[in-house]
């Protein structure tokens, strides 16, 4: 994969979380906010708290960091999993987000080339 192909599929996948995160807070009345600069999305959790999910191009991982700690998701398998704990991107946003902003989320599909 070049470096151009990583980048496209990891701007797809922030794109995607974004429009989950729109979905939910929609869905809600939780106060959060997100923004997506240059590959760098952070999620203002309402409490002066943030989540901050990045790509990461010399490793072609995405990054998440939150409260609890940080996490590396490599492209495996078709979708983007924590290289501990094989766990889904998605799936660990959707409750990172519920844990530190109170927001419901639906696990968004987050695709990745194999």
């Amino acid at each position: 994969m070049t470096d151009s192909e990583f980048l496209d599929a990891a701007d797809a996948t922030l794109a995607r979380i974004g429009r989950a995160l729109d979905a939910a807070s929609d869905a809600s009345d939780a106060d959060i906010d997100w923004s997506n600069n240059d590959g760098v999305l952070t999620i203002d959790c309402g409490d002066g708290s943030k989540l901050i999910v990045n790509r990461h191009l010399a490793n072609r991982e995405i990054w998440l960091a939150a409260r609890s700690g940080g996490f590396h998701f490599r492209m495996q398998g078709g979708g983007w999993r924590d290289t501990r704990s094989g766990a889904e991107l998605g799936a660990e946003l959707a409750r990172l987000v519920a844990e530190q902003a109170g927001l419901v989320m639906d696990a968004p599909a987050l695709p990745a080339p194999a």
